[in-house]
């Protein structure tokens, strides 16, 4: 793993990454994992371009920040016609120290909107996006890719896109080597990480079912050309995983969650906190080996009292915990 990676002039040290997950990577849970160290840049979930406009950067639990983040870079779904300079003006406003657009979403909703997965289809739309973003703003720009549909000609279509990157000035990719229908079903095509990196001279950094160290010991020939590791879903059950990435590090599983829970009430709004906390115990309780008995409970829980009361009553009981916790079916 490298110990620091600089791109365009942006110190990340370690060369380690949150990656940006739906519902999970809002301001409580960047604090929660700051807090443990060893991060060196977390991106934000994804943010509708649009709705950034209504946010106020000091308070919105979608850009505020806390003093322990080192980088914090925004995720964006981006649409064509979306007022690019006005968003990015925003996004200054809120500190960034990045902005990166979402090409590899392929959910409906946004696939519908010509955004994430649909937008990297569409090579006119995306270097117009692009070319808009590099325009106005001077930081760091990136993007985070899957390899593309999964059909005949698909190399040369990806390839294609790094040409487009390189073109419109990204300043480094973010590669999940999966296809777009894959979702999460399939294992990721790690092998594929050398052949991506000698295809542009765009910076690549490497994300998808990277779980910890042992991840790269397996294979380090497979990383040794990426510019940096993104962890995802394992952050999210995990998030001392970057903190405890070199050496063991003790943990008091019910204060973390208790912790989680107060950040995210102190940061929404008692419905929207709930269902935060939801997504988060949907992870978090992969940790232990009846933990499916402490996500229903908080998943049926109707407020965040009774919620809070749930997990007290599981957690008390010193349950026995899963070091490799399992993430098969956590979309």
């Amino acid at each position: 793993m490298l110990s620091q990676t600089v791109i365009r002039g942006v110190s990340f040290e370690p060369a380690l990454f949150c990656a940006p997950l739906a519902g999970i990577t809002h301001s409580a849970f960047r604090r929660l994992a700051s807090e443990f160290g060893g991060c060196g840049g977390f991106w934000t979930e994804m943010l509708a371009a649009r709705e950034v406009l209504k946010e106020d950067p000091k308070t919105s639990p979608w850009l505020k920040r806390s003093a322990t983040e080192k980088r914090v870079i925004y995720q964006l779904m981006v649409r064509k016609d979306d007022p690019v300079e006005e968003i990015v003006a925003r996004l200054a406003a809120a500190g960034a120290d990045g902005v990166d657009i979402n090409l590899a979403c392929h959910a409906p909703v946004v696939r519908n909107v010509a955004a994430g997965s649909g937008l990297f289809e569409d090579a006119a739309a995306l270097a117009e996006i692009l070319g808009a973003a590099r325009r106005c703003w001077p930081g760091l720009l990136t993007v985070k890719i899957r390899l593309g549909r999964d059909e005949p000609g698909w190399e040369s279509r990806f390839e294609e896109r790094l040409k487009l990157f390189e073109a419109e000035g990204v300043d480094a990719v973010i590669l999940h080597p999966r296809f777009f229908e894959d979702k999460f079903k399939r294992r990721a095509r790690h092998e594929l990480l050398p052949w991506a990196t000698s295809l542009t001279r765009v910076p690549l950094i490497a994300n998808g079912d990277i779980t910890g160290p042992e991840t790269i010991a397996r294979h380090p020939d497979r990383f040794e050309a990426a510019k940096g590791l993104m962890i995802g879903r394992m952050a999210a059950a995990k998030p001392w995983i970057f903190a405890a990435w070199n050496e063991p590090l003790e943990v008091d599983y019910a204060e973390v969650w208790r912790r989680m829970s107060e950040y995210i009430r102190a940061d929404f709004p008692e419905k929207q906190a709930l269902g935060r906390l939801k997504i988060f115990t949907r992870y978090y309780a992969r940790n232990f080996k009846f933990g499916h008995h402490f996500n229903v409970a908080v998943h049926n829980a109707p407020t965040m009292d009774a919620a809070c009361e749930a997990a007290r009553a599981f957690l008390d009981r010193n349950p026995a915990i899963n070091p490799d916790p399992p993430l098969m079916g956590i979309a």
